[in-house]
C-alpha cells in the first residue's frame, strides 16, 4: 500500500493544461519521504483509479477551466470520499478503489492552446502549490500509519 500518491493530471503540450505534470516535476526536485509516489496522468478514469488505489492519501493536481477565469487561482478540496471529480470518483467508489483520503488542487488555466510552457500566473501558482503539497506530505509521513 502506498502511503501517499500525488498525481499530476494534464497534457504538457497544451500550455496551462500541463500544470499537473509541471507540479510533479517540481516535487521530484524536493526531498520527499520514500512513502510518496509521484505520477503523471492524462486523466483517464481507469488510469486514475489504478494510480490512487490503496493509498492512504491521494492528491490530484489538475488545471481548471471555469467560465470566469482568474489565471493561477488555486482551489483546494479535501474530502474522504465526497469530491466532485466526476466519473473517476463515482466508478472508484462503486469498485471499492478509492484511497482513504482524496484531495484535489485545481489551478485555473489561462491558455490551453497548443505549445509547451505555463503562463506566468499559472507558473507562479504551480510553485506555490508544489511547496504546499511538499509540506503536507512531509507532515503526513511523519505521523504513524492509520489503519484502514
Amino acid at each position: 500500500m502506498d502511503r501517499v500518491v500525488v498525481i499530476g493530471v494534464g497534457n504538457p503540450y497544451r500550455r496551462d493544461d500541463g500544470v499537473g505534470p509541471a507540479i510533479i516535476e517540481l516535487l521530484r526536485r524536493n526531498d520527499l519521504p520514500h512513502e510518496v509516489r509521484l505520477e503523471c496522468s492524462l486523466g483517464d478514469t481507469a488510469d486514475l483509479m489504478d494510480l490512487w488505489r490503496g493509498a492512504e492519501l491521494a492528491i490530484v493536481v489538475d488545471a481548471a477551466r471555469p467560465r470566469r477565469t482568474r489565471p493561477g487561482a488555486v482551489h483546494h478540496t479535501v474530502s474522504s470520499h465526497h469530491l466532485p471529480m466526476g466519473e473517476a470518483v463515482e466508478l472508484a467508489r462503486a469498485r471499492d478503489r478509492m484511497p482513504q483520503r482524496l484531495e484535489l488542487y485545481a489551478i485555473e488555466a489561462a491558455d490551453t492552446g497548443h505549445g509547451q510552457g505555463l503562463s506566468p500566473h499559472v507558473r507562479a501558482a504551480a510553485r506555490r502549490t508544489a511547496q504546499a503539497i511538499a509540506v503536507e506530505v512531509k507532515r503526513l509521513c511523519a505521523l504513524p500509519i492509520r489503519p484502514r
